[in-house]
């Protein structure tokens, strides 16, 4: 039995959410879970394809990039049997939920704070802690970060992500050095209000991919 699942992380109103859904079928029936599903080869032409198109049909979201986490199997995972599942995630920017399939009744950015106290169906917890870790890594490691802000975007919002992912404050000197190093982001001729005082904006450049750094970011 081979599935799919997906880990979509995003930052909003100040916390680190993780999209979950809520079952309407069983097994697990009325339990929040990771968004996926079965691979269809009928329509699926690869993992990736299966796993964009579960999360349209539960959740509307769309990511701009999905990355393989881990596989993950067992004969205990499944009460219908031994299962295989490819776990891809993504850290994106916030977008509004809407399900098109009667498999789900609902679809909710849960707060990571919240997720210990939510039973979650089969081993998707477990997951969900695998994936938390490795974005995490690639936070101190990367500008991943840059994927969930708004199109303009300034230092301090950049900031204010990586400190909510890891918990943990970052030197601002030490993340304005990783922002000229990656060659990812273009001013624009445009200020952000902030207060008494204007700060610069920034977009990403057409086309980047995610840069990553030997050393981790300072914190």
């Amino acid at each position: 039995m081979l599935t799919i699942d997906n880990v979509l992380f995003t930052v909003h109103e100040n916390a680190l959410k993780v999209l979950l859904v809520k079952r309407s079928i069983a097994p697990c029936k009325g339990m929040w879970s990771l968004p996926g599903g079965f691979v269809d080869p009928k329509v699926d032409a690869s993992t990736e394809d299966t796993a964009k198109r579960k999360l349209l049909e539960k959740s509307g979201v769309q990511p701009n990039y999905l990355e393989q986490l881990e596989v993950f199997s067992g004969p205990n995972r499944d009460p219908r049997g031994f299962s295989v599942t490819v776990v891809y995630f993504a850290l994106i920017g916030y977008q509004q939920t809407s399900i098109h399939i009667d498999t789900v009744n609902d679809a909710e950015w849960i707060s990571i704070e919240d997720l210990e106290n939510i039973d979650l169906a089969f081993d998707h917890k477990d997951i969900a802690k695998v994936a938390l870790q490795r974005l995490r890594q690639k936070t101190l490691y990367s500008m991943v970060p840059a994927f969930c802000l708004p199109s303009l975007f300034t230092i301090s919002q950049l900031k204010q992500v990586i400190e909510t992912i890891i918990g943990k404050s970052v030197q601002r000197k030490s993340l304005m050095r990783r922002v000229e190093a990656s060659d990812m982001f273009e001013e624009v001729d445009e200020k952000a209000v902030t207060g008494k005082r204007q700060a610069q904006l920034y977009k990403l450049k057409p086309g980047v991919n995610i840069v990553n750094f030997e050393r981790n970011l300072s914190v």
